[in-house]
């Protein structure tokens, strides 16, 4: 390359910039968008590239043929940097893309058919329609909140009601994708998690005080969609706690005397009362009854719901205790 031959125009206010031969357009052939990459040798050309050192970041692959290719950083901790590359529709059946960087890259509709993804970094990139079959998913970095989930929080924050539900409806998609794609590789504890978001999801579709979206919401804060056992221990230790508080002020009767919060009552004498409040909640939330002490007054309506709630949570946890240790 001459002194005088122009380089590639392609920068990022990150401070990356493409060192390529411009062409006609001002970008180098792998930035140019308008150019498919689709010929016969460029999977070959696209392979020496990377392992040249080429700028990988914001490559546009858009509809190309890639099948097969190795973008593989071998004897590296780190893969190769894709991010805001644009692979729309880029057909990467068979592709090797273990540790590869695609963040704020768009894979929407690609072809990942038997491609091997394993810990590809996937933050905030377009995951809209990807065809999943067969690939190798373990480990990939979808990050806390997806591409379009983001959006559509934020489009909802602002009042762009419609806008925000069409986001939330591809984030479901896309957390339903990679549901069936980890359930079919046998990563049930990341189907776990992709469901649990998929139906979250789902969930803000509804309009926003309707009675399914507020059943909804309270199974998730339980069980998380069945995946969160762990929330049901909590619950139920929130719940005992809660009503032990009640019962030392509302009473209970023990051997025929009134134990009660007063305020004259020593500090220790309370401490004591309260201690035997939470033995009593936890011996009515399991329903053991032993009969030691007895509601009385508002204790009683407290004491009922919690037998009642403490038997369905109770049940609820063995389901999801099992269903989680059954994968």
């Amino acid at each position: 390359m001459s002194e005088n031959s122009p380089i590639c125009c392609y920068h990022e206010d990150e401070g990356f910039s493409c060192s390529e031969p411009a062409g006609p357009s001002g970008l180098c052939y792998w930035h140019d968008p308008r150019i498919i990459k689709d010929g016969i040798d460029d999977k070959a050309k696209l392979e020496a590239y990377a392992r040249g050192g080429g700028m990988l970041r914001g490559i546009c692959l858009k509809r190309a043929n890639l099948a097969g290719i190795d973008l593989v950083k071998h004897h590296s901790k780190t893969g190769f940097d894709m991010s805001h590359a644009e692979l729309y529709r880029a057909n990467l059946q068979g592709a090797h893309m273990f540790n590869l960087n695609l963040e704020n890259a768009s894979l929407m509709k690609a072809d990942l058919r038997e491609a091997n993804v394993h810990c590809a970094n996937l933050t905030n990139c377009n995951l809209l329609g990807i065809k999943w079959n067969g690939s190798k998913i373990d480990n990939i970095n979808t990050g806390k909140l997806l591409k379009q989930e983001k959006m559509a929080l934020e489009a909802e924050r602002v009042g762009e009601m419609e806008i925000a539900l069409d986001y939330f409806q591809q984030a479901e998609e896309i957390y339903r994708d990679l549901r069936k794609a980890a359930e079919r590789e046998g990563l049930f504890a990341m189907a776990g998690h992709f469901i649990q978001k998929e139906l979250t999801m789902r969930r803000h579709q509804m309009p926003k005080y309707s009675g399914k979206r507020m059943v909804s919401k309270l199974i998730d804060l339980f069980c998380g969609y069945g995946e969160s056992p762990m929330r049901v221990i909590g619950f139920s230790m929130v719940l005992i706690l809660i009503c032990a508080v009640f019962y030392f002020f509302t009473g209970l009767s023990y051997g025929g005397n009134i134990h009660i919060f007063r305020a004259e009552n020593t500090f220790m004498m309370n401490f004591y009362l309260f201690f035997n409040c939470i033995y009593y909640s936890v011996v009515t939330f399991t329903t053991l009854g032993y009969g030691d002490f007895t509601p009385i007054g508002f204790s009683r309506l407290t004491a009922a719901i919690e037998a009642f709630t403490g038997s369905f949570t109770i049940a609820l946890f063995v389901v999801v205790f099992v269903k989680k240790m059954t994968r």
